[in-house]
């Protein structure tokens, strides 16, 4: 049986844990629950400092924060109850990055087509890229297809994706 308990003081918090056998100490779950007690009390303590409705201090800033932290807390801790979903969005910056540095390097379109004619070519090609397929056979086929009225291929994964 392992025991696992939450000591706060003031300024200070500290988690202990005895086992009372041979077994490994406190579950990872279980010391992660207790931290997010422990930060959700110091989050709430801090939202209920009294502040003025337009204040402009550091104070009034972090109380804030603290405020609209706890409005979202039930999306921020998604990933620890999730062990598969990433805890960053990184996959979603690096999917835009082509994208950003095209718009800084070509200056953008001059035109509604101009436009709608580079957001499709980067969804097709932020499509194939993650499915790992190659995007100049894509556009061959695409090609040949209108060439010679074929149906078009298809963005749809050839095979279903792995995380």
């Amino acid at each position: 049986m392992h025991i696992c308990t939450y000591y706060q003081q003031p300024r200070l918090t500290t988690f202990s844990c005895s086992a009372t056998t041979t077994q490994n100490a406190c579950s990872t779950e279980k010391l992660v629950q207790l931290s997010l007690i422990g930060f959700k009390a110091q989050l709430e303590s801090a939202a209920a400092l009294p502040i003025q409705p337009n204040e402009k201090s550091p104070l009034a800033k972090t109380v804030r924060t603290c405020q609209q932290i706890l409005k979202l807390e039930a999306a921020l801790w998604t990933f620890v109850e999730h062990p598969n979903m990433e805890p960053t969005n990184n996959a979603a910056e690096q999917a835009l990055r082509p994208a950003v540095i095209w718009r800084r390097t070509s200056f953008g379109s001059q035109s509604a087509a101009g436009s709608q004619f580079v957001a499709r070519m980067l969804s097709v090609v932020t499509s194939l890229k993650a499915q790992n397929r190659d995007v100049w056979d894509f556009l061959a086929l695409v090609c040949q297809a209108a060439r010679f009225n074929r149906p078009m291929p298809s963005l749809i994964p050839l095979k279903p994706l792995t995380p």
